[in-house]
């Protein structure tokens, strides 16, 4: 038996996954609902999966110090899980409490891993290996936490960009703080 997959991504209505100008983490708009929900997914058993560049911008970003939202409970405990870093750039010395890096095809090291892994897989980010590892029908949900934000001007890392198509099945949808949605779907590669 495999273990599921999730592709955890945070989006703007408009389907950005960052955005520039004088946007802040979270598009401005955590609450303590939305925080609380995110301290709960990441207190459950499960091993991440991070590429190199979503990698380098976490410890980037927590070595900088410059958005407090990095330092935001769910966040440590997301960093302080098992993770896997597919990387074929990275060396084998990464500052990440219980991370591996894997070198190799992300489609190869993800079957791997959910043959082989006795709790549930995550992803927050890694865009691109997502939507490869969705095409190849490695992804068993799709996680979107939608903000109440168009950041069509500053929007930055379209997060469905030169992904192939899919039907979608929705399986949980709840609202946070009365005004942030999460969508939790099946993807299906679509004929």
């Amino acid at each position: 038996m495999t273990t599921t997959y999730t592709f955890d991504v945070f989006s703007s209505l408009d389907g950005f996954g960052a955005a520039g100008g004088d946007w802040s983490g979270y598009w401005g708009k955590q609450g303590p609902e939305l925080l609380e929900h995110r301290l709960a997914l990441y207190d459950q058993p499960q091993r991440m999966v991070l590429g190199a560049n979503t990698y380098r911008i976490f410890a980037q970003l927590l070595s900088s110090g410059v958005d407090q939202a990095v330092y935001d409970p769910w966040v440590t405990k997301m960093v302080n899980l098992p993770a896997t870093v597919v990387s074929t750039s990275l060396d084998k010395a990464i500052d990440w409490p219980d991370a591996t890096v894997v070198a190799g095809d992300a489609l190869e090291v993800v079957a791997r891993l959910k043959e082989e892994s006795d709790v549930p897989l995550r992803s927050h980010g890694s865009l691109s290996m997502n939507r490869a590892l969705m095409a190849a029908g490695l992804v068993d949900f799709v996680q979107v936490t939608v903000f109440p934000v168009i950041t069509g001007r500053n929007g930055q890392d379209p997060i469905f960009a030169g992904a192939e198509d899919f039907d979608l099945d929705l399986v949980d949808t709840r609202t946070l703080d009365g005004r942030t949605q999460e969508l939790t779907y099946r993807p299906t590669l679509h004929p």
